[in-house]
């Protein structure tokens, strides 16, 4: 795969969705980390139902330290993992707030030596909050490489290594988003609606069924209509 090959799609997926960004909804890079980490196996739309309620009384690093797990987890009962998510952002906070003097680095190694904070989310924080070139690869944007032939990889690390090569820089954190967009929109799991996408035509996996998940294991085929 070369760039000159993705190049047309990039430029259709940009005239579909022109300055593409996060849709999660946050005021400081504190708050897009907090969204971020609760987002894994949450939809957006549902996180920002939450972040309020922590926003509200916790706006930032410092205050969250002052409340235990426990009031944490009333906070986000109705967000998946919300056990595993309240011990890790009390324990995000306390490093944020006493080491780090409240401040969020830009920086991928310190921001993924905070608990329950792996490569993606933290490519999603440098991406929005710093404007660095990042690709976060979540689920959306694991299918559509691969349904587009922008890779093979069984993971998504592996699959990030793919798109560096192929994608230009200045435009890593742009397609993370349009990929997202598109497959939120369009090309679905289940349902993508080949018939009228606009990248369609350079799509090899139309009317193929869907690759392996980013864990390495099988989803459920279905064969795109």
């Amino acid at each position: 795969m070369s760039r000159t090959v993705v190049r047309p799609i990039l430029a259709a997926l940009d005239q579909l969705y022109p300055n593409p960004t996060t849709e999660l909804v946050h005021d400081t890079p504190w708050q897009l980390l907090v969204a971020t980490m609760l987002s894994a196996q949450c939809t957006d739309k549902r996180v920002n139902l939450i972040t309020p309620r922590i926003f509200r009384k916790y706006p930032d690093a410092l205050s969250l330290t002052e409340v235990s797990v426990e009031a944490i987890e009333d906070l986000i009962r109705d967000c998946g993992l919300f056990h595993t998510k309240a011990k890790n952002l009390k324990a995000t906070a306390e490093v944020v707030a006493r080491q780090w003097d409240g401040k969020i680095p830009a920086d991928r190694a310190m921001l993924m030596s905070l608990p329950g904070v792996g490569r993606k989310t933290a490519n999603v924080v440098l991406s929005n909050a710093f404007d660095t070139d990042a690709i976060a690869v979540d689920t959306h944007v694991f299918r559509l490489a691969h349904r587009l032939g922008w890779s093979t990889a069984k993971t998504a690390d592996a699959t990030e290594a793919d798109l560096m090569r192929i994608l230009p820089k200045k435009s890593w954190s742009q397609t993370h988003h349009w990929l997202i967009l598109h497959g939120r929109r369009v090309c679905t799991a289940t349902r993508p609606a080949c018939e009228g996408c606009v990248v369609s035509k350079w799509c090899p996996k139309v009317g193929v069924s869907q690759p392996l998940s980013p864990a390495g294991t099988k989803v459920r085929e279905v064969q795109v209509p």
